[in-house]
């Protein structure tokens, strides 16, 4: 399969720059994906596609506020990193720009201010303590306090590359679930729910399943072997608890639909589940690629957001139905002038 198979043409107008005041208010285009017809509706309205029985699974990871602007000790330089994957309490795998002189050895440090005075101590610093193969650096911080807290009050979130503008509140880029602190980019997906949507979601007898993977920032890292079998995955850890596992396993046995939000959520319950789709609990890292081909084992039903052109999620949603339908599907929605990627608007691939 060639990499331009998963082309499609993107007017940049159509995408979204800012999330919508209503959560629920984005557009929702609803396909089968076994005929791939095409109903356009509201998201506030998925509550009418799902059954009484289905579960719906959730990916509650947080996002962390994991742009850091500092300066180097040494020339008074300005420096820009984004923490990627927690390797210890202290050591953090970190992008690093500009990285050609972040060397082995550098420190960092972060919270000073213009008035700050020559030797006055910042309430974080780091140092590169070592260079790995594909340029990011691994820092050890140094801080007194909780550095959760110290994040907050100096990081800000990391919004992918193709968002121009400043966000005014940072929680517009959480979903209204988030609980676990550990990602470097949203699951989009889930941006679309309101806590009044979950309840009206729950009250129609549909289990909300949560399961966790952190989003890591190979989420928008480009495909860029022509054979996408070439392409390299990244790593994301996830955790599925035994509850979650239970939870849907006695769904499907009950003749229930799983319905996934988001590809993460996908991802995590794919590599989890076995060739029969039994689900038990686990936590660990995956970098699962799913392509048109692969045969899932226990998702039914999904739903998310339009994704890049020529991205893996183009390719997971491809497999979910067919490239055809799919890139159809995105053909009508640029011709209906819906709202792309991570603040835009959301698909129901439907069983």
């Amino acid at each position: 399969m060639n990499l331009h198979d998963f082309y499609y043409d993107l007017p940049k107008e159509l995408i979204a720059q800012d999330p919508l005041e209503d959560r629920s208010s984005s557009r929702l285009l609803v396909m089968d994906r076994e005929t791939g017809e095409l109903t356009h509706d509201t998201f506030k309205n998925i509550v009418g596609y799902l059954n009484s029985g289905d579960c719906l699974v959730i990916n509650d990871t947080k996002v962390i506020p994991a742009r850091l602007y500092g300066v180097r000790v040494d020339t008074g330089a300005t420096i820009e990193i984004l923490l990627l994957t927690r390797k210890t309490d202290t050591d953090w795998e970190c992008l690093v720009k500009p990285g050609k002189k972040a060397r082995k050895g550098c420190r960092l440090a972060f919270g000073l201010t213009k008035d700050s005075g020559e030797g006055e101590n910042a309430p974080l610093y780091g140092e590169i303590i070592d260079v790995l193969e594909d340029g990011n650096r691994i820092i050890r911080f140094e801080y007194d306090g909780i550095f959760e807290e110290i994040l907050d009050k100096l990081g800000t979130m990391p919004l992918p590359p193709y968002i121009t503008h400043q966000l005014k509140d940072q929680n517009r880029y959480q979903t209204v679930y988030a609980e676990h602190d550990g990602s470097a980019a949203a699951p989009t997906a889930g941006l679309h729910f309101t806590k009044e949507l979950l309840q009206q979601i729950e009250d129609k007898g549909i289990r909300i399943v949560h399961v966790t993977l952190h989003v890591g920032l190979g989420t928008f890292r480009p495909v860029k072997e022509e054979n996408i079998l070439d392409h390299q995955m990244h790593s994301e850890f996830y955790i599925v608890t035994e509850e979650a596992a239970a939870a849907i396993n006695e769904t499907r046995a009950n003749g229930g639909r799983v319905v996934c939000v988001g590809t993460t959520s996908t991802r995590t319950l794919e590599s989890v589940a076995a060739e029969d789709g039994t689900m038990t609990a686990s936590s660990g890292w995956t970098d699962i690629f799913i392509y048109p081909g692969y045969k899932f084992k226990v998702t039914d039903c999904l739903i998310t957001n339009f994704h890049l052109p020529e991205s893996t999620l183009v390719m997971l949603v491809s497999a979910f139905s067919s490239r055809e339908k799919i890139l159809h599907a995105y053909e009508t929605a640029v011709q209906e002038k819906y709202r792309f990627f991570s603040f835009g608007d959301a698909m129901f691939l439907k069983k």
